[in-house]
């Protein structure tokens, strides 16, 4: 099951919960004295925050160096399309229709709707299509049908029946509602509007199907079903329709392949060549025998500094946890910082040996942990607008067991968050004290990257699958239980006097920022994401009520850690760290042997008794402070920009970086640019 990061979408600013700005509050930070301030803050509408990022060193890069990421960017500009068409079957048909009306439309651009469909198109951007990209529940429009109305006929005359499958799309509350469903005891494939199933395809069709490929004795199998839609021939009867050249998405993939060839032209060495190479194969074949080659071979290129993920990778977005969303990162070695990962995973065995985890599930032997932080240089399909601050991949557990993983933390994405987060009142209003506020403030944003490291780098790499279980037996509580895995793997030893040892924290109670963070997120603030009567369903958010929830009850005889009040308002006060330590440790053990195990029936009593349901009277309690701050409680991205250089003869002589791009534009130029998929005016 392909769940093997630390944040999807939102998640990333969960992991510094709360610690973002508000457009009118945040700072713009200046990097030099005299510089013009760099401008954090692109824009904000609704619930979400556009930031920027700096790219930094970027250059100091070697020309061929950066012509290496200039044609990686390229080729991750180009796959937009497919994590759009992925996501909903009518993104693509409604996109360009949006654009059209809102860059020609000639009327007041301060009247009330045409205010309101300006942020319904900026939230359709931001989610990649029309469901939030992190409730997954379809935006609900604010501007009125009429108005839709006489834009469309105005630019689409006589396109009646297109007009009306439109506003279905838009004003329909009931026609594609959820783009992933987890409600328990629903048909989660025909109840999610995600587009990686046919129409007609129920749950026990893909599973008896899936079921049916698989061999359980294969010690080496693939990720069946990441790289393809399922749907049902004119006979009836499943079939696979393949990403592939000559596929489905051959257009964007032709394109995503030409610049991965120019890439390789300014390969770093034989072996990254060989790596793009593979993946060239693979997006021709749509193999994933040859997928899973590519992975081998990109996880044991460890010499190259520029690196990139490019693909089916993530599998989130399908509500049964295995098909691939289309993503794309292209970044670069933050040498300096990455100091702390090596002495990390230099370290990795005596965390696996030192693991509370029952040894019938360690690793024997842990196998090429590679672990660096790096700068992100543009992000692209599910980690964009929205993004990831950590990743370890490749996802198929045979692979991590023989060959090893690559684990990644984008530092220079959580230090924008960190630099547009001061002076929001957050701490003020939620942390219990200013003995904890300012442990946060001194601690928080290391030991924040360090659960990251620790996550990313050990977490996921962590433990082993008994002989013979299948990798999907927990199915769709998959995602939510390797998350909570490698987030407890984290916590556990984020407090071992190893690291202070080991030189990475210099104070032994640095780690009770993180602890306090975690369990004020996991109670409490991360419920501002939630609509009032709604339950938790995005696996991250399932994933850190299921951890605090689960420690609160499991510590109150003890009283380790209380939800207490002072002056009408809900506190977390955490009584006693070390004991909080031990059960992350226990339930750590559990979740860990429940996957090892493959025990369904366990996994899901932990998710539903724990990590879905929310007390309406603190939900509501919560969403009122939040509403004196107003802080956005999603944060996303707007990329650089990156162009060539040449002389008066052609020959290119440098790659350019510029930061100024705003949001509305940045999303125009992509659709102009980059939409092979994406049907035209």
């Amino acid at each position: 099951m392909a769940t093997l990061r630390l944040t999807a979408a939102a998640v990333a600013i969960s992991a510094i919960a709360g610690m973002t700005a508000n457009p009118t509050m945040a700072k713009n930070i200046s990097t030099a004295q005299g510089q013009k301030p760099f401008e954090y803050v692109a824009d904000r509408f609704a619930d979400i925050e556009v930031l920027r990022y700096k790219v930094p060193d970027f250059e100091k890069l070697t020309l061929n160096q950066k012509l290496l990421v200039y044609y990686l960017v390229q080729a991750a500009l180009d796959g937009r399309d497919i994590l759009w068409d992925q996501n909903c079957k009518a993104n693509l048909v409604l996109r360009p229709v949006l654009e059209t009306i809102y860059t020609s439309y000639k009327g007041d651009r301060k009247d009330k709707d045409f205010l309101a469909f300006e942020k319904y198109l900026k939230q359709v951007w931001f989610g990649n299509g029309i469901h939030h990209h992190y409730s997954m529940d379809k935006f609900v429009p604010e501007f009125s049908k009429d108005f839709f109305e006489k834009q469309y006929t105005a630019n689409y005359p006589g396109e009646t029946a297109k007009k009306a499958y439109l506003e279905r799309v838009i004003f329909d509350p009931s026609y594609l509602p959820k783009r992933v469903n987890q409600a328990e005891g629903a048909d989660l494939i025909q109840t999610s509007a995600c587009n990686f199933y046919g129409e007609g395809v129920s749950q026990p069709e893909v599973e008896a199907y899936y079921a049916a490929l698989k061999d359980t004795t294969d010690l080496t199998p693939i990720s069946y079903g990441l790289n393809s839609r399922l749907a049902k021939g004119k006979d009836g009867k499943l079939v696979e329709e393949t990403y592939r050249i000559g596929g489905l998405y051959t257009e964007a993939i032709s394109r995503i392949v030409a610049n991965l060839n120019k890439a390789a032209q300014y390969a770093e060495n034989d072996a990254q060549r060989a790596v793009i190479a593979k993946l060239v194969e693979y997006y021709t074949t749509g193999n994933l025998k040859t997928f899973d080659e590519y992975s081998i071979m990109w996880t044991e290129d460890t010499a190259s500094k520029v690196d990139f993920i490019n693909g089916f990778i993530e599998s989130y977005g399908d509500p049964l946890g295995m098909k691939g969303s289309w993503e794309s990162i292209v970044n670069f070695k933050n040498e300096t910082a990455s100091e702390r990962t090596h002495i990390i995973s230099n370290n990795a065995q005596w965390f696996e040996d030192h693991s509370p985890v029952d040894p019938r599930f360690r690793k024997d032997k842990v196998r090429g942990v590679s672990a660096k932080v790096i700068t992100a240089a543009i992000l692209a399909g599910d980690a964009y607008p929205a993004t990831p601050i950590g990743i370890n991949l490749p996802n198929a557990n045979w692979i991590r067991a023989a060959h090893g993983s690559k684990s990644v933390t984008i530092e220079n994405i959580t230090q924008a968050y960190d630099e547009a987060s001061h002076g929001n009142g957050f701490n003020e209003e939620f942390v219990i004290d200013e003995y904890t506020r300012d442990l946060m403030d001194r601690y928080l944003f290391i030991t924040d990257n360090l659960h990251t490291d620790l996550h990313e780098c050990l977490g996921h790499g962590s433990g082993r699958l008994l002989p013979g279980v299948d990798p999907d037996a927990l199915k769709a509580h998959g995602s939510t239980l390797e998350e909570a895995r490698a987030d407890l793997f984290a916590l556990y030893y984020l407090a071992d006097p190893k690291l202070v040892e080991l030189g990475l924290l210099d104070n032994p109670d640095a780690y009770k920022a993180e602890y306090y963070k975690y369990m004020l997120n996991g109670l409490m603030t991360q419920l501002m994401r939630i609509e009032p009567g709604k339950d938790i369903e995005e696996a991250h958010m399932r994933n850190r009520q299921l951890i605090a929830a689960w420690a609160l009850r499991h510590g109150t005889q003890d009283k380790v850690v209380e939800l207490i009040k002072r002056d009408g308002k809900t506190f977390v006060k955490i009584n006693d760290y070390t004991a909080l330590r031990n059960l992350f440790g226990k339930l750590l053990a559990e979740i860990q042997r429940i996957k090892s195990e493959g025990d369904y029936e366990a996994g899901r009593n932990l998710v539903e008794e724990y990590a879905v349901k929310v007390d309406p009277t603190l939900h509501n309690e919560v969403l009122a402070r939040y509403a004196t701050l107003s802080i956005a409680p999603y944060k996303g991205f707007v990329n650089p920009e990156y162009k060539l250089v040449s002389d008066d003869n052609g020959n290119i002589t440098d790659v350019t970086i510029t930061y100024g791009e705003g949001y509305v534009d940045q999303m125009l130029r992509y659709s102009r640019e980059h939409a092979p998929l994406c049907p035209q005016k």
